[in-house]
């Protein structure tokens, strides 16, 4: 561990509850090395935010004075603080990747990535999730549906009740299609090496198995050599993957179709700068092979994907409330360049915020970008989660690309 450049783990979800009235945080790690049920002080999410790899203690400490209104924080107390977060699993140092890598090693070992939602965020019988999902499609708005097979989809991958509108909308335009490959671009929030990773296991659901092309992951493998993370461990917890999964098996129906599942990671520290050039530069001949997959016919592109994440939990001193006008409006000129087919314009828009609202999809929309062909794009829906408790939203948004 760096006690220099601390960096907290990005790989753990923070759930608001309360405690003998109280607001307290609880910690969800899914590779269990901090125990369910441990929790920490709500105040203590934006210092974990800080703790990001590029700032320094004598930085967290001067960032967390300021926020206290002048209340002195030493370099000498984050370092305190850092080393009773380490024990408790939250920091990712020498400890937390050796039990990571033996986590990892049977993972690799595993037939398939099973399921890790059912039961938690949908249901986990057959029955009762065809039920489910019906409803959520049904609430489909009127024009959800495209006259052509779409291209590509921009979906949710928000918990499916929180995001139902969005995931209606997207998935209502891709019924009646028939696609023999599926390219799924989630996020990789538990992606700490790479811009990129890949399985070729099946995923299980409930519904039954959806294939993987093995086939298409190694050639992305291959052609990813430096930019893809030699682990699939990232893929066994993640939910952006998972979500999608559920809902293309139950709406392509019985249409044979493969999935390739892609997993994407943050840009930050990875790229030089934040621009398109720079993007290109650490991942070209991964995007090359991939645009080739993509213009092969009978493929669907799915990003599944949520857009700002702003408020405290998410590193800000602000409330999402006072940050909510300015994110929605960067989420839009995110969408208007992908409308425009402008890769340039797309990650200019990013840098011109520096991500100050942690778009979390960045690099996902970012590869779409680059691999879609020339399309047109509709935009059916663009929504917001609001978590009173932590002062936190998350953005999200549905649409539909078909060749121009």
């Amino acid at each position: 561990m760096s006690t220099d450049n601390p960096r907290a783990r990005h790989d753990l979800e923070f759930i608001p509850f309360d405690h003998e009235g109280q607001p307290t945080i609880l910690v969800r790690d899914r590779l269990e090395i901090v125990p369910w049920g441990t929790g920490i002080p709500q105040g203590l999410l934006p210092v974990l935010a800080l703790m990001d790899g590029r700032h320094s203690l004598a930085e967290v400490a001067a960032a967390v004075t300021e926020a206290q209104g002048g209340r002195l924080v030493t370099a000498e107390d984050v370092a305190g603080l850092l080393a009773q977060l380490d024990t408790a699993g939250l920091i990712d140092s020498p400890g937390y990747r050796e039990r990571k890598a033996a986590i990892a090693a049977a993972f690799a070992a595993a037939p398939r990535r099973d399921t890790v939602f059912a039961g938690q965020a949908y249901p986990d019988t057959p029955a009762d999730l065809a039920a489910y999902l019906d409803e959520v499609l049904a609430e489909a708005p009127t024009g959800a549906a495209t006259d052509t097979a779409p291209l590509a989809i921009i979906a949710p991958h928000i918990d499916p009740e929180a995001g139902r509108a969005g995931y209606a909308a997207a998935y209502a335009a891709i019924r009646g299609c028939a696609p023999r490959r599926v390219i799924v671009l989630g996020v990789g929030h538990q992606l700490m090496a790479g811009l990129y990773s890949l399985t070729d296991k099946p995923f299980a659901t409930p519904l039954g198995e959806v294939a993987t092309d093995a086939a298409a992951v190694a050639r992305l493998r291959q052609a990813g050599e430096g930019c893809v993370d030699p682990s699939e461990l990232p893929h066994k917890a993640e939910h952006s993957i998972e979500f999608q999964a559920v809902f293309l098996h139950h709406t392509l129906g019985k249409t044979p179709f493969a999935m390739v599942p892609i997993l994407c990671g943050s840009p930050t520290g990875l790229l030089a700068e934040t621009s398109r050039q720079a993007f290109r530069d650490a991942a070209g001949p991964f995007l090359d092979a991939l645009a080739e997959l993509v213009r092969q016919p009978g493929t669907l592109v799915v990003a599944g994907v949520d857009f700002c994440h702003i408020g405290g939990k998410f590193g800000h001193t602000e409330p999402a409330e006072a940050l909510e006008e300015a994110a929605l409006a960067h989420d839009r000129a995110l969408l208007d360049a992908l409308a425009a087919g402008d890769p340039d314009a797309f990650w200019a828009e990013s840098a011109r915020v520096d991500d100050a609202y942690n778009v979390c999809g960045l690099t996902a929309l970012g590869t779409l970008a680059e691999v879609l062909p020339p399309a047109a794009m509709v935009l059916l829906g663009h929504d917001i989660m609001r978590e009173a408790p932590t002062l936190s939203a998350v953005s999200f948004a549905a649409a539909a690309f078909t060749a121009r």
